[in-house]
């Protein structure tokens, strides 16, 4: 996926003092960087600095987590990105991907969970036809950014994150540009990932703040505020990430009732 600006020239002309860090390409032997990376945890507030610099600068940031503590700090420093996992999130239709993967499930599954009878309980009160994507909401203005800054310093406080900085015009179209293969064990291209993302920052003003080795979190300003409007919801994040219900809550009004008043979404995938 070609990325929309030069990465090291970009980080020449940053307004922002940054500690020191590394580019960071697929591997040892590709010339062409896919993002900065600190060497260092995040220093607390720098992350909103360069998320309000970002439409000057076109480099967004996210707060990066590895697998597992060590130098390798997987994915990130570890040769396991790779810009072939996704191709252009501006390809497809949102609405049609969370049909296609709540329909079927994802592409590794071979007769698509949705159909199997042991699930059916899962799925109340929707069934195995695709219930419909959730409506819009109001997001009051500077609220979304406001929101996505603050769970930023949430995570820096209980985590040892890096910061990441990646050429791209919003947090779901940087985990394409920068090659992660989280999901891939239900959806091999992460572009159609980064698609609904997208879309859910249009809709709901949700922003990707932190993301891992197969992990993500999410910022909400309006989160859902009764059950029946975290039902759809919820079942447009078990499309994605059908994790979250099969090997978690266990159906999926336990998954929309955590999501009533949450302004964090959280992703993990097997």
């Amino acid at each position: 996926m070609t990325q929309p600006l030069d990465l090291a020239r970009a980080l020449a002309v940053l307004p922002v003092p940054l500690p020191p860090g590394r580019l960071v390409g697929a591997d040892a032997d590709d010339p062409e960087p896919l993002l900065w990376i600190s060497d260092a945890p995040a220093i607390p507030g720098l992350w909103a600095q360069l998320h309000r610099a970002h439409p000057e600068t076109g480099l967004w940031p996210l707060l990066l987590e590895p697998l597992e503590a060590g130098p390798e700090f997987r994915p990130w420093l570890s040769g396991e990105l790779d810009p072939g996992y996704a191709s252009e999130p501006d390809l497809y239709d949102p609405a049609a991907l969370l049909r296609t993967w709540w329909e079927g499930g994802g592409e590794d599954d071979d007769e698509g969970y949705r159909d199997e009878s042991e699930h059916a309980d899962t799925l109340a009160p929707y069934g195995p036809a695709w219930p419909g994507a959730a409506p819009a909401v109001v997001v009051p203005d500077g609220a979304a950014d406001a929101e996505a800054r603050g769970l930023a310093d949430v995570l820096q406080s209980v985590k040892e994150v890096r910061l990441g900085l990646i050429p791209a015009r919003s947090g779901a179209h940087a985990l394409a540009v920068c090659g992660w293969g989280g999901p891939l064990n239900h959806e091999g291209d992460t572009g159609k990932i980064a698609a609904v993302l997208a879309d859910w920052e249009r809709r709901f003003g949700a922003q990707v703040v932190e993301v891992g080795f197969d992990t993500m979190q999410l910022s909400v300003p309006v989160p859902p505020a009764t059950l029946a409007d975290a039902l759809p919801v919820a079942a447009e994040h078990t499309a994605l990430c059908p994790d979250l219900v099969l090997q978690g809550t266990g159906t999926l009004t336990a998954y929309a009732e955590q999501l009533v008043g949450s302004h964090q979404w959280s992703f993990w995938w097997d």
